[in-house]
Parts: structure tokens; C-alpha cells; sequence
């Protein structure tokens, strides 16, 4: 059974929820809305500004999508400086854009820095846009730049 977790650790993370952002074409709307996260655990640290969710856990903030076992999201380094870490098997990303496409990604880990706008996915990763796939044991995509750079 899912539970709905919305706390003050969370919310203060949340700051950096736009997780995920593909690009500035993304859908902007996205990011004005609630974030809401359903998992079958969490646990949150105040004082070290960090929470984890796992047992299935789905994040949505409009039509951004995120699906893995488990989230970790340090906010420890201050504001628009956290990291998220979702771990899967395969862990997806998923959001439609502006133009009505859909950007998508999966891969065993998928990390993102929020200061630098910077999508690692690590593990059978895995990235589409249109009709472009890129494949690799591990591709890092900047996404204010949307270079991808794969290996393996």
C-alpha cells in the first residue's frame, strides 16, 4: 500500500524537485505544481537536510515522472545545490515536453545536480528524445546545453 509523505524535510528538498527538468522547452508548467511522492517507506533527516523513500517509489510534479525502488535527496549543500539519486531496476524518468513529446530515460541509477543541471545515469542507461535513443553503460546529459555524452 502506498502512503502519501509530504513533510518539512521534504519540502525543504523539494526546493530542488524540478529533478528532472529535460530542458528549458520542458514542460515549464511542470515546475509551478505540486510535487507529490508515494512510497511504501521514508524516512527524513532535518538536521542533515536528507530523506530517503523506497518501496516503489513514484514521484509526479505535472508531467514529470520518476519511478524507482529507492530515492535519495540531499539537501545538505543549500538551496539549488541538491542531489537526488534514484536507484532501480531500471530506475525511469519520463516527461512530456512543451511540443508534446515525451523525453524518457532509464537506467540502474540516475543522479542529478541541480547547480549544474546535470543528468548521470549509470547501469543499462538509456536515453530517448523523439525518435533519438542513445545507449551506454553509463551517459551523462547536460541539460541546459542537451549534450549527451555516452560510454560503454
Amino acid at each position: 500500500m502506498f502512503k502519501r509523505f509530504i513533510s518539512p524535510v521534504f519540502c525543504l528538498s523539494a526546493l530542488g524537485a524540478l529533478f528532472f527538468s529535460v530542458s528549458s522547452h520542458a514542460g515549464k508548467e511542470d515546475f509551478t505544481q505540486k510535487i507529490e511522492i508515494a512510497s511504501s517507506n521514508q524516512s527524513g533527516d532535518g538536521i542533515a537536510k536528507k530523506s530517503r523513500f523506497w518501496g516503489s517509489v513514484i514521484i509526479r510534479q505535472g508531467s514529470l515522472v520518476v519511478e524507482a525502488d529507492e530515492v535519495e535527496v540531499d539537501a545538505s549543500l543549500g538551496k539549488d545545490k541538491e542531489i537526488f539519486i534514484a536507484i532501480g531496476s531500471p530506475a525511469q524518468y519520463s516527461q512530456q515536453q512543451q511540443d508534446g513529446s515525451t523525453v524518457s530515460a532509464t537506467a540502474n541509477r540516475i543522479e542529478y545536480r541541480r547547480e549544474t543541471r546535470a543528468l548521470s545515469l549509470d547501469g543499462n542507461a538509456e536515453i530517448q528524445q523523439n525518435n533519438s535513443s542513445v545507449k551506454g553503460e553509463s551517459i551523462l546529459f547536460n541539460m541546459q546545453l542537451e549534450q549527451i555524452i555516452a560510454q560503454g
